[in-house]
């Protein structure tokens, strides 16, 4: 054997190829992070805006002509035969506002803050311009606000973040910490920790910070949905590919899922691709549920339950399936 290829035979044997093999992963993964954080959320661009437009047969409607010059030809204008039509569009998040012209010269603008303040922002930002431009008098106001003390709509990121977050934390901190528990016992202690977790922070935030005012009930089973989906894949994750089972499990739940969960930027200002699978991952459905819960109750959908339930009951299924490759089980502890 040559000089080299000992050397290299001696490195891979020693505790210092694990090290620099992890150095190299972390410094990819800072990269990857900050990267895929400030690629989409940084300067968003709009990709496609719905707007119900109410206007009578003989009206110009010049000014949504100007605005959708504006944005790029992002705005995607859908008549309504009236202002009711238009509002309960609002109410199902099928749009993001109502232009309603009045005669050639004045139109109202009524956004919905609640479906996506950034997307209300640039509308109201833009609005102006294409008023100066078409000549037109133009009222921009609210439908549906954000609650007084979240004027930017990132309590509920905030929210979902923890409980992606420490749940797949908690779940590696079983694995380290309780690692004797049965596959049985160890589902139902993350089903436990969910439970009280989405219970902690739903308590902190409505009844200690205040900074919403929740439907308790349901951002608290939204929480523990969350959680559980995210400890139940870090679980899964780690029995298939052992200590890497990190990796997979931070690349879903935060270097794609949280900038496309909808939390900060809209997934209307997102690449479409992007905000489409963004709502089939934990942090975007937990975000949508909430959101419709806290601003739009009356008007709840399914998908986003569904994308959590499905996530955690797929995840334990395989989990459940390969558990003995997982490392906990009191017998295996025994025998070592």
């Amino acid at each position: 054997m040559s000089r080299d290829s000992t050397r290299r035979a001696a490195f891979v044997t020693s505790p210092f190829f694990p090290a620099t093999v992890l150095a190299l992963i972390l410094t990819a993964t800072a990269a990857l992070f900050v990267g895929s954080y400030t690629t989409f959320l940084a300067a968003p661009v709009p990709h496609a805006i719905p707007l119900a437009i109410v206007a009578p047969a003989e009206t110009g409607r010049p000014f949504d002509q100007a605005l959708d010059a504006l944005l790029g030809g992002a705005l995607q204008r859908i008549p309504m035969p009236d202002r009711a039509a238009a509002r309960e569009a609002v109410l199902e998040q099928r749009v993001f506002g109502v232009l309603e012209y009045r005669g050639d010269d004045a139109a109202r603008l009524q956004l919905s803050g609640a479906s996506g303040p950034s997307v209300a922002q640039l509308l109201s930002e833009q609005a102006p311009r294409a008023a100066a431009q078409t000549g037109i008098r133009i009222e921009v106001s609210d439908l549906t606000p954000l609650q007084r003390r979240d004027p930017r709509g990132l309590a509920i990121f905030y929210m979902t973040l923890a409980a992606v977050i420490i749940g797949f934390i908690g779940a590696m901190l079983y694995d380290v910490h309780a690692r004797r528990l049965h596959p049985g016992e160890r589902l139902a202690f993350l089903a436990l920790t969910a439970g009280s977790g989405g219970l902690a922070i739903t308590t902190v935030v409505d009844r200690v910070v205040g900074a919403l005012d929740l439907p308790f009930l349901s951002s608290w089973a939204i929480l523990s949905l969350t959680m559980f989906a995210a400890e139940v894949a870090c679980t899964m994750f780690g029995t298939l590919f052992g200590r890497w089972g990190m990796l997979p499990t931070w690349a879903i739940m935060v270097l794609l899922g949280n900038p496309s969960s909808g939390g900060t930027v809209s997934p209307a200002l997102l690449p479409a691709t992007l905000g489409t699978v963004g709502q089939w991952l934990p942090p975007g459905a937990s975000i949508s549920a909430h959101h419709t819960a806290l601003y739009f109750p009356g008007h709840q959908k399914a998908f986003p339950y569904l994308v959590l339930i499905g996530w955690g009951l797929v995840a334990g299924l395989v989990f459940w399936a390969f558990r003995h490759r997982h490392p906990g089980g009191r017998e295996k502890s025994s025998a070592r």
